[in-house]
This record gives C-alpha cells, structure tokens and sequence, in this order.
C-alpha cells in the first residue's frame, strides 16, 4: 500500500511538471522574455481598462448623487435609459447635470462626457493656460484642453480609447472567422480530398447565380436603401437568407438526380485554387478605395460599417496561416487516426486540425488589430465613415487643423494612436519570436 501511495505521488508529480512544461506555458515563458512585448501587453491592459470603463471616467453624469433626499446612479440609470428599459425625470432633461444643485455628489474623475460644451471654455484652450469657471460650479478642470466649440480633449481620448479598441476587436473577430473558415478549407481538402457528384457541383453553381442575382441585382435597390438608412445588419441578413435558401434549396434537389450514375459520379474539386484565386482577388482590392466606394452610397455613416468592412478584407493573412499548417498537420499521425475512426471532416477540422495551427493566427490577429486602429483613425481624420458627433482619435486629430497653435489637439490624439499601434506591433513581434522554436533554449 505504501509503495502504490508513493507511485501515485511520482505519477502526480510527473503530471504537474507536464503542465508547466506543456506548450503554451513554454510559449509564455518566451513570450514574457521580451521585455518590450510584456510591458506592451500590460499597457494593453491599461488601454482596455480604460475602454471598458470609459463611461466611468469621464462623464458628465454623476456616479452617485443625491437631490432632495432621493439618491441616484445617474452613470448606471443611463445604461438602462439607452436600453429602453428605463426615461429620465423632467429634471434632468431640462437642466444639464453640472448645474443642478446637489446635496451629495461623487462626480468622475473628469466631469464632462466627449461631446459636453463648456461654453466659458470655448475656443481652444490651453490646458496649462487659464480657464473660466463660474464660482461653485460643478465643472472640472480641462486636463488637456478644449476644442473649438469647448468640448473637452480628455474626454474625448477616453471615448476615443473604446472606440479604437471596438474597432480593432470587432474588424479583427470578423477576419478571423472568415480566415478561419477559408483557410481551413483550403489547407484541409487541398484540391485532391474533396469529391463531390458532378450535379452538385452543377447545381450550387447555378444556385450561386442565382442567389447573387436575387440578392443584388432585383434586390439591389432594397438592400441600397436599407445600408443607407443605416440598417446594415437588416440588409445582411436579406443576403445571406438569399444565399441560404437557394443553395439549401439545390443540396435538396441533388438528393434524387444523383441516383443517375452519370449525375451522382464523384469528381475531385480544386478548392485549394479556388480560395487561393479568390484571396488573389480581394487582396487586389485596395481597402481605402473599398471603403471609400461603399461609403460615398451610405447616407448615414456609422463606425460599424467600417468595422464589418476592414473585416470583410483583413481575413486574407489569417486563412494563409491556417491554410499553410492544415497543409502540414493534415499528414500527422493524429488526423489519419481520426479518420480511421470513422469521424466526419467537419469534427476532425473543428477539433483536432485547427486548435492546433491556431498559433500563427494569433500573430496575424495581433498585427491586424493595429491595422484596423491605424486605419480607423485615417478614416477619422479625413472625416469619411465616422459620424460627425463621434469622438475618436482621428477626428480630434482633425480639428488641429482649425488651429495650428493648438497643439494639444495633435499632440496627445497623435501620441495614443502611436502608442497604440505600436503596443500591438511589439505584442506580435513578442508572438512570433515566442512561437518560433529556433529561438527557445
């Protein structure tokens, strides 16, 4: 009995130093190596912490307040108030919350929200220069100025910071799924592993057709209306309800016709060249004319067109990482166990092929969010697929140019978009040497 309780310690002890030593606790270990790409992702941390809780530090609304004896979270109430789930008394909608009179009040660190007017502070004002404030007010001290109009700076770089990080996360989750599913393809069925009878080739071909047809061309003018007005996932789920239903509708059909021998005769699909061509084809696509072209049709602008859209184009980097190791790992002993097994390719990509040629994905999700943030923040300043009463980096940026003796409204937008995109770069760099086996020791 002793020496079986002490093999168990010798098994459980073997186990543990297994996970420790395991993959991704090695990659870590070298990833915290590089001292630039750790600070770079602590100070992501920072940057999405700020994001998150942007609504908590600079807000013209009190976080906790009391009028009247009754007590309010005015920050909380507003998150209800814009799900509908909750409206506002008519005395906060009549007077603006930095002049009520409280008998208690905890304001944020910043007491104006990004599109907040301080009148007394218009006109650009320094933020190391003198400000006008009325005597008891509730107004806070404009840390890195104002703008033309008297908006606060700081608070703009706040709302700015979530708008960036929205933008880099959402863009990068669309590219990544894209990637993911092409990428996959391709690698996994090459252009030998995928048969397929020859009317089902047949018939998804003119089913293509024919959804592009009914989904753009008689619908054209619909969907052109509905992406106008604003109502862009409306129009995406019309497209992809056309699709759906005419290539479901032609799987069924192929059902009886392939019991023709000459129709139900397996043919191999080159669908390795086939995704390759059409990576070719939107990697031609320049992305600024892209959205360029799709915005000039927009009447209302949104920053959630410019994130489906460097979406849309951005997956092309992650589906040649996935592609070029499912080309690799599809030899490997593990998956021709799988499917000696007897398991269908959809299990044997989703669980055993991808998770493991996920790691160059990371690298090319790290560098593409930068993109995304650096090509946001163009969009900004040229002031083409932002709302005009969004704050971000960019449109800040923008305003500099209303008055070039104001330089904290270069300056500081300037320095987050620098710093930012520079974090994510040094977190890939970080990933790359981490992942790479030649650099461990």
């Amino acid at each position: 009995m002793f020496f079986n309780k002490k093999r168990e310690d010798r098994i459980a002890k073997a186990i543990e130093e297994a996970d420790h030593n395991g993959y991704w606790a090695i990659v870590r270990k070298q990833f915290f190596k590089n001292r630039l790409a750790a600070w770079s992702l602590r100070l992501f941390y920072v940057i999405l912490f700020i994001a998150v809780m942007a609504d908590f530090i600079a807000n013209e609304r009190p976080l906790y307040c009391q009028i009247d004896g009754e007590t309010y979270f005015p920050v909380f109430h507003q998150y209800l108030v814009d799900a509908g789930l909750a409206t506002w008394d008519e005395k906060f909608v009549s007077t603006k919350w930095l002049e009520h009179e409280y008998d208690y009040v905890i304001f944020p660190p910043i007491t104006y929200s990004a599109t907040t007017r301080d009148a007394r502070n218009n006109k650009f004002k320094n933020p190391f220069g003198p400000q006008n404030f009325p005597e008891n007010s509730n107004h806070g001290w404009h840390y890195l100025g104002t703008e033309r109009i008297g908006q606060d700076v700081a608070a703009g770089m706040i709302h700015g910071t979530r708008t960036a990080m929205l933008v880099g996360v959402v863009a990068m989750t669309i590219a990544t799924l894209l990637g993911l599913f092409f990428g996959a393809l391709s690698g996994y069925f090459g252009d030998d592993r995928l048969k397929v009878s020859r009317i089902r080739i047949l018939l998804n071909i003119i089913a293509f057709v024919l959804a592009v047809f009914f989904a753009f061309i008689s619908n054209g003018y619909l969907i052109s209306d509905m992406i106008g007005d604003g109502h862009l996932f409306e129009a995406i789920l019309i497209i992809l309800g056309c699709f759906i239903s005419v290539l479901a509708l032609a799987n069924l059909l192929t059902i009886p016709l392939q019991k023709i021998p000459f129709l139900g005769k397996k043919v191999n699909v080159a669908l390795d060249i086939i995704i390759m061509r059409l990576i070719e084809v939107v990697t031609s696509i320049p992305l600024l004319i892209l959205i360029l072209a799709i915005v000039a049709i927009i009447e209302k602008p949104s920053v959630l067109f410019v994130m489906v859209i460097i979406g849309a184009v951005s997956w092309t980097g992650i589906a040649k990482f996935i592609r070029a190791e499912l080309l690799r790992i599809r030899r490997l002993e593990y998956i021709e166990a799988a499917q000696a097994f007897g398991y269908s390719d959809f299990r044997i990509i989703m669980k055993h092929a991808i998770p493991n040629a996920l790691a160059p994905v990371f690298i090319a999700i790290a560098f593409g969010v930068a993109s995304a943030i650096l090509t946001e923040a163009f969009l900004s300043f040229i002031g083409v697929g932002i709302p005009d009463d969004q704050v971000t980096w960019g449109s800040l940026l923008r305003l500099s140019r209303d008055k070039f003796s104001a330089w904290w409204l270069a300056v500081f937008p300037g320095f987050a978009i620098f710093i930012t995109v520079t974090i994510f770069n040094l977190i890939g760099e970080g990933l790359t040497d981490a992942l790479d086996p030649r650099l461990r020791e």
